[in-house]
């Protein structure tokens, strides 16, 4: 296998934005001690962020298909790397809120524009493992790069944290300039053009699906820290080893949830998938204080948590056609939404003093819904009725 270094770019973008996403999870008990704040009002940092990511995705591809793929990217890097540079620096946790919304802002267009340009540069029939490499660069954050800036993090300050992720921009900002080729615009199109393919039932199945039922996992995902530390009673010097054995989890969910898709298709994949995790975050309420048993949840969390990035992107591509990279930036947002709705939802038990394995239960009523959306998609599929009646779920 040849790997393509016109690819290496959008990576690494990928390594910056995974590392910036969920490192934060495991330095929230850090960041809240600096701050003065609560754990669960430094879980709402994460939704900041998240938040931003949902309203700046179809905002700025809506004004970036005007301009060629490659400037529009680099543009991007530019304003993500000197956002996460100013949260070392943040003095408070109002400042650090508005900071952290401003630095999610960029992250949905990247993804957006990143899997119409990965596409674009593959061989024919090659487009989804394109797609797929440039989603690598997530995986190899959580599996390196979150443990590595937890682990920094813990040891010295969470400040470094964000100057990691910075420099991380920059090095992605030079290999964009460098290696990524000229690509041109599709054509002359208009925003609301673009947004033609939410007049279809099945786009809105797809991003409830992922903002509800994907969201579930986020309630688990945004306070694993204090789930292992308080609840599994894990020492809190080895939380970058559990993060490692996430981010393990997370590079074979990415893959095996590619294979999936290939064999079964991404409808019957995505049902199987949010099955899957609705019955994992069962596993995590009752059983979270066997030691053992935790940290196999993890890995296997971590795993469903990236396995069905591949189905879900497939099933919205279907739904979009002739807007691809506005609707892939709305896919971004429908997953910041799950990572902003898991984070506020799960955080609530927690306010009412809960122990820290409840998210998880709330996550399970999510998961479960998002799995009633999929099963209405896989019909609608099967049925044929693809494309052709508006709105009404």
């Amino acid at each position: 296998m040849n790997l393509d270094k016109r690819i290496i770019p959008l990576a690494l973008g990928g390594l910056g934005i995974g590392t910036t996403e969920f490192a934060v999870m495991g330095l929230l008990p850090d960041i809240a001690k600096t701050l003065a704040i609560t754990i669960p009002q430094a879980g709402h940092l994460i939704s900041a962020y998240a938040l931003g990511v949902v309203i700046g995705a179809p905002l700025i591809i809506g004004y970036a298909v005007k301009f060629p793929p490659k400037k529009v990217l680099i543009a991007l890097m530019v304003i993500f790397t000197l956002f996460n540079g100013l949260s070392a620096l943040a003095p408070d946790y109002s400042t650090m809120l508005i900071i952290r919304f401003l630095s999610g802002l960029p992250h949905g267009a990247f993804f957006g524009v990143g899997t119409v340009v990965a596409a674009r540069m593959a061989k024919k029939g090659k487009e989804a493992f394109n797609i797929s490499l440039m989603f690598t660069g997530l995986t190899v954050a959580n599996l390196a790069m979150v443990p590595f800036v937890t682990y920094i993090g813990h040891a010295f300050s969470w400040r470094w944290y964000f100057v990691i992720v910075g420099l991380i921009g920059i090095v992605t900002f030079v290999s964009l300039k460098f290696w990524l080729p000229d690509i041109e615009r599709k054509g002359e199109t208009h925003f609301l053009e673009e947004l033609k393919f939410l007049k279809y039932r099945q786009s809105w199945l797809v991003l409830l699906i992922t903002a509800i039922g994907f969201g579930g996992l986020f309630t688990w995902f945004s306070y694993i820290t204090p789930l292992m530390t308080e609840v599994s009673k894990i020492d809190s010097a080895y939380m970058a080893y559990v993060m490692v054995l996430a981010g393990a989890g997370m590079v074979v969910g990415n893959l095996a949830g590619g294979f999936l898709s290939d064999r079964l298709g991404p409808e019957k994949t995505c049902s199987l998938l949010l099955f899957l995790m609705m019955i994992s975050l069962v596993g995590v309420f009752f059983l979270s204080e066997n030691k053992t048993v935790s940290l196999i949840l993890t890995f296997i969390c971590g795993a469903l948590s990236m396995a069905v990035a591949a189905p879900i992107n497939i099933m919205m591509m279907k739904t979009a056609p002739n807007s691809e990279m506005m609707a892939a930036a709305f896919m971004q947002a429908g997953f910041n939404g799950a990572n902003a709705l898991g984070a506020f939802l799960g955080g609530i038990p927690l306010e009412k003093e809960y122990d820290f394995n409840y998210p998880a239960l709330v996550g399970v009523g999510m998961t479960f819904i998002g799995l009633l959306f999929s099963l209405r998609y896989w019909y609608l599929h099967e049925k044929g009725r693809f494309q052709t009646d508006t709105l009404a779920l």
